[in-house]
């Protein structure tokens, strides 16, 4: 009986989060067989892997268990970082008549430890800390007790520490007691596959409700919802995921993001099926359909700005996003660093370069169609070095090298304008490589704000 709860638990979980039963496994051999729990568990990870939304679905799902998601970047100090696990494993709940604030201060480990053995001893206890590496950061007894509160409070607890990083790489500290680590994969492009196929009923449902509030006659409408059933099938929709991820998979990995512009994109994807002027089996006219309204998707990915016009994006984009001068002409440089091959660096950005013959193989060589030019294709991964250069070579003034400039590069990763294809803690390292996630539409308009030619430097252009 034990058993099949068991596997019913994990078969839950695990279609919500596919691809993640292995991990779902582990985590419920320790926390749902009913033996003591592990005084911590380091889980760890690329963002958007889901590592806590399968926490917080498998303790949800698990009786006798209160459990706390505390985001670390949040809790800056003690006080709020004791005070909020605190009460939230023992369900106080903050409102007017206690003035919305915990009942004791605890601003010191003592005054936590002493709060925690005040818990129910017949309930377990986990504490799930979000980028945990933010511990670092705090009194140098906090991450070493926070391992093994089991023995400082008597109880079942367990510290689930959740971060992008390896252990390894930032607590250099010595006389940590061992924990166990689990290593959270990212998505492979089979894995992303196979979850927005995921969707596909969701979609052929929202799909026929949109034939049904459609204003046409009730006989079309019923035409309309017999050609859905006739043409949106599994392998239809597989067609168009494929297609979807050749054009976003190596911009974005986010689950999230891409279930939701790829849900935004097929509606134009579907849109001339339904209305009979393309045929469900004519895949290349389709794509050819759809390719624009996807490059406009690729500029706006992250902003959530829906589907808008490609002409709209980069008004669009540059009234509501305010960057600092020298982080436009980073950004500038990266799309360069991304989309042009670094042997052309030379001839684009050096004065004294020497001239070109215009030899009638290398004009044939430049006179690509669209679909086989650089800035079509998708970014390539750049060195901060390559990065740096090109940024010098193309503004017009003297500007050091200052921390405050290098500070630019992790800020447009944040906004994911660049991410680390490499996966590196800090981009700064030599062995850092990032790409650029921004479309050719939108870094013309941040060249125009700036007053630099940005198709001037491309080598798709020159």
């Amino acid at each position: 009986m034990e058993q099949s709860f068991r596997e019913k638990i994990v078969e839950e979980i695990s279609l919500q989060f596919p691809c993640r039963e292995t991990i779902i496994r582990k985590l419920y051999q320790y926390y749902g067989t009913g033996d003591p729990f592990p005084p911590a568990i380091y889980m760890y990870g690329h963002t958007s892997t889901g590592k806590s939304s399968v926490l917080e679905s498998l303790f949800s799902r698990l009786d006798g268990i209160r459990y706390v998601v505390l985001n670390t970047i949040g809790a800056y100090t003690n006080k709020i970082f004791f005070e909020t696990i605190a009460q939230e494993l023992q369900d106080h709940l903050l409102s007017s008549a206690n003035n919305y604030s915990y009942s004791r201060k605890l601003e010191y480990m003592k005054d936590f430890l002493a709060e925690l053995r005040k818990l129910e001893p017949a309930f377990s206890y986990v504490i799930v800390l979000e980028n945990a590496e933010r511990l670092r950061d705090m009194d140098h007894n906090v991450l070493p007790m926070m391992l093994q509160l089991p023995e400082a409070t008597g109880l079942n607890i367990s510290v689930v520490l959740v971060s992008s990083l390896p252990f390894e790489k930032y607590y250099t500290r010595t006389g940590l007691p061992p924990l166990i680590k689990l290593f959270v994969p990212e998505y492979t492009r089979d894995d992303i596959q196979r979850i927005l196929m995921n969707d596909y009923e969701k979609i052929k449902l929202d799909a026929c409700d949109r034939t049904n509030f459609c204003d046409l006659s009730p006989s079309e409408q019923a035409k309309r919802s017999s050609l859905v059933e006739k043409t949106l099938t599994k392998e239809f929709y597989a067609n168009y995921v494929n297609i979807f991820l050749s054009t976003f998979w190596k911009v974005c990995r986010d689950v999230k993001e891409l279930q939701l512009v790829a849900n935004e994109c097929f509606v134009k994807y579907y849109e001339p099926v339904l209305e009979g002027t393309i045929d469900a089996q004519d895949a290349m006219k389709l794509w050819r359909n759809i390719s624009k309204v996807m490059r406009s998707a690729l500029s706006t990915i992250y902003m959530r700005m829906g589907m808008v016009s490609q002409q709209d994006v980069p008004v669009r984009l540059a009234q509501n996003i305010e960057l600092p001068y020298y982080a436009k002409y980073l950004l500038i440089a990266a799309y360069l660093a991304s989309h042009n091959a670094a042997k052309e660096d030379k001839r684009l950005f050096m004065k004294n370069h020497g001239k070109q013959k215009k030899r009638l193989q290398t004009v044939n060589a430049r006179a690509k169609v669209v679909e086989k030019m650089a800035t079509q294709l998708g970014p390539k991964p750049f060195s901060v070095d390559r990065l740096l250069a090109i940024f010098y070579a193309i503004i017009d003034e003297k500007v050091g090298l200052t921390c405050n400039l290098l500070a630019q590069i992790p800020t447009l990763m944040h906004l994911k304008f660049l991410t680390c294809s490499t996966g590196e803690s800090s981009t700064l390292e030599g062995s850092s490589r990032l790409q650029c996630n921004v479309g050719l539409d939108f870094i013309v308009q941040i060249g125009r704000m700036v007053g630099f030619n940005v198709r001037q430097y491309l080598s798709d252009f020159v």
